[in-house]
């Protein structure tokens, strides 16, 4: 292994995820790029990932297809699979479409939310507390993303959970970038309470200027991201 490759000993173990072999590996290495266990520009070699994973080169094959459709690796003829560098362009897009989404979902969980719902984002808020408390990042992370989940899925419409998540893939990343940034977590805390505060006045006009704010500190700290750490990104 050279500087330049993955670490495929930070790969999972694909029997913690379900589904087809094949989609096990995809979620192995999806859940390595999204993480950051793996680097923008960081080669992936299919000989050592099939070795750590225990599977033939065929569903490794079938998961890079995929990760390259989705923006997360960049298959080079003749040369290799990098992991694909941060794109300003999908970055800006992607929170442009998670933001339609947000906005949509609160106002109508603000609306419609049942004193049950109310009960489990309170819960999710205070797990979101100890974790700052702990100065658990990788934590934190996880629940942010489990509060905005709940607010998706309260709506009722199954399906955009899924929709948010894959419109906003690049974002994921570069937010895990910027979860050590000093402060940030207590300041996303402040932000969210804000917006559980007018989902419990069920006031869906606050709740969607609450989380117009929580959503627009993002961009501008990814565009700063990019001028301290240019070689994760794209060259312009």
């Amino acid at each position: 292994m050279t500087s330049t490759d993955i670490d495929e000993n930070r790969l999972q173990d694909i029997n913690a995820f379900e589904g087809s072999l094949a989609h096990r590996v995809y979620l192995a290495l999806q859940d390595a790029i999204l993480s950051l266990k793996f680097l923008p520009g960081q080669v992936i070699r299919k000989g050592p990932v099939c070795e750590r994973l225990g599977v033939s080169r065929s569903p490794v094959a079938e998961a890079i297809t995929r990760l390259a459709n989705e923006g997360l690796v960049d298959v080079i003829p003749q040369s290799g699979t990098r992991i694909a560098h941060l794109s300003m362009e999908d970055i800006r897009e992607g929170t442009f479409l998670r933001q339609a989404l947000e906005l949509a979902s609160v106002a109508k969980v603000a609306e419609d939310r049942t004193e049950d719902q109310f009960a489990q984002i309170n819960r999710n808020m205070r797990l979101q507390d100890l974790l700052v408390e702990d100065s658990d990042f990788p934590g934190f992370y996880q629940a942010d993303e489990e509060f905005h989940a709940l607010l998706m899925a309260f709506t009722g419409y199954p399906r955009l959970k899924t929709v948010a998540r894959m419109v906003s893939l690049q974002v994921t990343r570069a937010r895990m970038l910027l979860l050590p940034t000093p402060g940030r977590a207590t300041e996303t805390l402040d932000e969210h309470r804000a917006v559980v505060d007018a989902i419990r006045m069920k006031d869906p006009d606050a709740a969607q200027r609450a989380m117009r704010h929580h959503l627009g500190q993002l961009m501008p700290r990814i565009e700063a991201l990019a001028e301290t750490r240019p070689e994760l990104f794209q060259s312009r």
